[in-house]
């Protein structure tokens, strides 16, 4: 039981992470983008790219590891469709996060380099998406623990 309850307070506590890394990242990639925000939306991006990684490793150690065992986690259709959106975000953020570390790389190489508009655009139409689909996370999860899709 408390393996369970660790397991299930780091999840939250890196789901919750995930969550602010991600709206930092949102609000802070707009027209203007450059210098030090632009180094500081960097280091957002990995961060969240970090909590993304904690939260499977802790979320495949509670399907194994928590009080209801592989077998709740495992026949639940809800389950896969919070799998699969987990996925989808994590495919989503590749390329905002290439275009990232491509502009940081121009800015280290400039430092008066600024983030093209239309540019901020497309990367902001991503995050967009990305949100949308991650926002279904939670109620894919809320669903799952009261047992629908079983």
């Amino acid at each position: 039981m408390t393996t369970d309850l660790i397991l299930a307070g780091l999840h939250h506590l890196l789901a919750f992470g995930l969550f602010g890394a991600f709206f930092v990242l949102f609000v802070t990639v707009r027209p203007g983008l450059g210098g030090a925000v632009l180094h500081r939306a960097a280091i957002v991006d990995r961060l969240q790219g970090a909590f993304a990684g904690l939260l499977v490793i802790v979320g495949v150690l509670r399907v194994i590891y928590g009080i209801k065992g592989p077998d709740f986690y495992l026949s639940s259709w809800t389950f896969w469709a919070k799998m699969g959106a987990i996925v989808a975000v994590g495919l989503l953020s590749v390329p905002p996060t290439l275009r990232l570390i491509a502009w940081h790389k121009a800015s280290r190489a400039d430092a008066a380099y600024v983030v093209p508009d239309a540019e901020i655009g497309r990367v902001r139409s991503w995050l967009g998406v990305q949100f949308l689909i991650f926002a279904s996370v939670p109620l894919f999860a809320a669903m799952m623990a009261r047992g629908i899709g079983l």
